[in-house]
């Protein structure tokens, strides 16, 4: 007990500055206290993977034998670590759909720790009702190289269509009806064309692949910490998550504060109301649509992009972290603002709030591939052809998109590289990376099956060259190799790697199917289920993550928010005044009434405040790496050889034998069954169907 106290005394040193406490001498102190080898209260949230590579293994702490850290302590410790967070921002899959046979996570087959039968896995047989009455059975199957599984096609990820998959009963979603949607949204139609890729989509739902086909995330999930218990923040397409990124709501509080409803705009030839909030749509933002009649620092258009009059997104006007971000220097940064009128109502109570707090300005910035001239545009004209604009989060708000002190951190992917390489990232700060609709590494989908026929290959090459891992326009080894290209950038610079942390995580899941259901914690102004959604993969790099290692918090895009919140020291968005106002008054029965009898609307807003229902990614974090007890991993633990990079497909299809991972259906022996003329292009290769 006495080394207990002398142990926790000890850490309680860190809350001084750190020119009195060097840390080092600190944990030299504590590295010979025994308590910390066998601590009496170990984090329960994160368990240690099974099947330990050598590889791993040298660098393993166990998770069952660390010391769960009091959170002053485990802040303090970030604060002084961590300068840097990148967050890699992919598109449209579920976790069941890219890990679902991880061993040790909570998938397919398993709980994590046993196996779990089908009959005890939500939604695990699904079926639907065809045209002729027959009632047709799916479960979940394995995709890999036979049926070039690095390229599939999108499935139903609208609003109404993930609330039919959800298919919420008595306030719990059953998961059940992901097959039944994708049939009947062709099939309804009528017509033997319809039937044909309704058939197929419906299989497409339910399959998944493993690390034959996707081998650098699965490396990186094994070497450092998976987190399965991540969902979407919106049961909604990319761009409310893309929003919820950085606000961690869709514009629940703009929608308390004033309505639902959208502004009206005649513009030259184009008449339109803008959607209102919340999103839930893929609509374009405001700035750099017709109805924005800026000419000074105007935002982009993607080229590729539906610019209808009734797909525009109203102004968003309620606080992000781009906000907070700005810290002591918010009043002058906004004073800079073209239209506080239009941009600024709904945070009239947090600018000043902010300013008070005087914390220290945070940078950041928002690279995305196509938002100016990038390495693949010509004659030095930036095309935008690449740019997926709804995507881009950041330029849905007013007091970014038209305030140039705070949009200049609006950028290109190239610049992102440029950057590195030029040693002119800006000391510290947080870093989105987001890719696009084409690569700038020159890549075209690997074609594993000989057989593939030379139209459908001619058709692949066509539509498959994007490298943000969506799954209407990419490929998934080259999405990896863009992470991969980015993690080597970011690990290249030894300095740069010892003080980061880097996620990887998505948007959203596609609507492709995971067994895991979500809380419903509100219900918008259709009636459907709002947030959550469906469940998303995340993984935490950093030379001071554990290793081997899964997270089983419970969160959504607020655990990335309130992870960044914590290590730059940020007032959490859902405690500033006009969030915390609009999140009281949506508790109420005009806002109520939109879910089913009983429910209470507690979360229309964000929720970045530490709670059972959303905890933050420091679990993450290896307490020995973070105390200095055990050394930082290595810069070549995230690394992977250029060469290996730009080789396709990678590790020649073999991806689970190069790095030494079974999965878990293949641990249990379970036969995998691909149905009999399987086609996972339905859209892009009919001719299959």
């Amino acid at each position: 007990m006495r080394r207990l106290t002398k142990f926790y005394f000890a850490l309680t040193l860190l809350l001084l500055p750190s020119s009195i406490i060097p840390l080092i001498f600190l944990g030299s102190a504590i590295a010979q206290d025994s308590s910390l080898q066998e601590p009496s209260q170990p984090d329960s949230n994160v368990t240690t993977q099974p099947d330990v590579t050598p590889d791993v293994a040298k660098y393993l702490n166990n998770a069952g034998k660390e010391p769960k850290l009091p959170p002053k302590i485990l802040t303090r410790l970030l604060q002084q670590r961590i300068k840097y967070v990148f967050v890699i921002f992919n598109e449209n899959h579920s976790f069941d759909n890219e890990y679902g046979t991880l061993p040790g996570i909570n998938g397919l087959y398993s709980d994590g720790q046993k196996p779990r039968s089908p009959a005890k896995t939500p939604g695990f047989t699904q079926t639907y009702t065809d045209v002729n009455g027959m009632t047709i059975k799916v479960q979940p199957f394995r995709i890999g190289p036979e049926q070039n599984a690095t390229v599939v096609d999108s499935v139903d990820h609208s609003h109404t269509g993930l609330a039919n998959k959800l298919h919420v009963v008595n306030g719990k979603p059953q998961m059940d009806q992901f097959a039944n949607d994708e049939y009947t949204r062709f099939a309804s139609k009528g017509g033997a064309a319809n039937i044909a890729e309704g058939k197929q989509f419906a299989r497409l739902v339910m399959s998944h692949v493993d690390c034959d086909t996707i081998p650098f995330f699965w490396k990186w999930a094994s070497r450092f910490t998976v987190f399965d218990n991540i969902f979407a923040t919106e049961d909604t397409p990319s761009t409310p998550n893309a929003v919820a990124m950085l606000a961690g709501q869709s514009g629940e509080t703009q929608w308390v504060k004033h309505d639902s409803s959208g502004q009206s705009y005649t513009v030259g030839s184009h008449t339109g109301t803008t959607q209102g909030v919340p999103l839930v749509n893929d609509p374009q933002p405001f700035y750099g649509s017709q109805f924005d009649t800026t000419t000074d620092n105007k935002q982009p258009a993607g080229t590729r992009e539906y610019y209808g009059d009734d797909n525009i997104a109203s102004n968003l006007t309620f606080a992000s972290l781009p906000l907070t971000f700005q810290g002591r220097k918010i009043q002058a940064v906004l004073a800079g603002n073209k239209n506080p009128l239009f941009d600024l109502p709904d945070i009239q109570q947090d600018i000043p709030y902010i300013q008070k707090l005087r914390t220290e300005p945070v940078n950041w910035r928002w690279y995305q591939e196509g938002y100016d001239l990038e390495p693949t545009d010509t004659n030095g004209v930036a095309s935008h052809n690449a740019y997926v604009t709804h995507h881009n989060g950041a330029q849905y708000f007013g007091y970014i998109a038209n305030t140039p002190k705070v949009s200049e951190n609006l950028r290109g992917l190239g610049d992102f590289f440029t950057d590195i390489a030029k040693d002119k990232l800006p000391k510290g700060g947080v870093f989105y990376i987001r890719g696009g609709y084409t690569n700038q590494q020159g890549l075209k989908p690997p074609i594993t099956n000989p057989k593939t026929p030379a139209d459908e290959i001619a058709a692949i090459n066509a539509a498959k060259l994007g490298d943000d891992d969506h799954p209407g326009y990419t490929d998934r080894q080259i999405s990896e190799a863009m992470a991969a290209r980015t993690i080597n950038a970011i690990a290249s610079n030894p300095k740069l790697w010892q003080q980061s942390a880097i996620i990887i995580t998505y948007d959203e899941s596609d609507g492709f199917y995971d067994h895991v259901p979500p809380r419903i914690l509100s219900y918008g102004p259709d009636g459907l289920p709002l947030s959550r959604g469906v469940r998303v993969p995340l993984i935490l790099i950093s030379p001071y993550a554990r290793t081997h290692a899964v997270s089983h918090v419970e969160g959504d895009h607020n655990s990335v928010i309130e992870t960044i919140n914590t290590i730059f020291g940020l007032p959490p968005l859902a405690s500033l005044p006009d969030e915390a106002q609009a999140l009281a008054a949506g508790n109420s029965p005009q806002f109520n009434k939109f879910g089913p009898p009983g429910f209470e609307q507690k979360y229309l807003g964000p929720r970045d405040i530490n709670s059972p229902i959303t905890d933050s990614l420091l679990s993450g974090f290896d307490p020995k790496r973070l105390l200095g007890i055990s050394p930082p991993l290595p810069a070549s633990f995230a690394t992977i050889p250029d060469n290996v990079v730009n080789t396709l497909p990678h590790y020649g299809g073999q991806g689970c034998r190069a790095i030494g991972i079974t999965p878990e259906d293949k641990r249990q022996g379970i036969v995998n069954k691909v149905p009999k003329g399987f086609n996972p292009l339905p859209s892009t290769y009919p001719a299959a169907n």
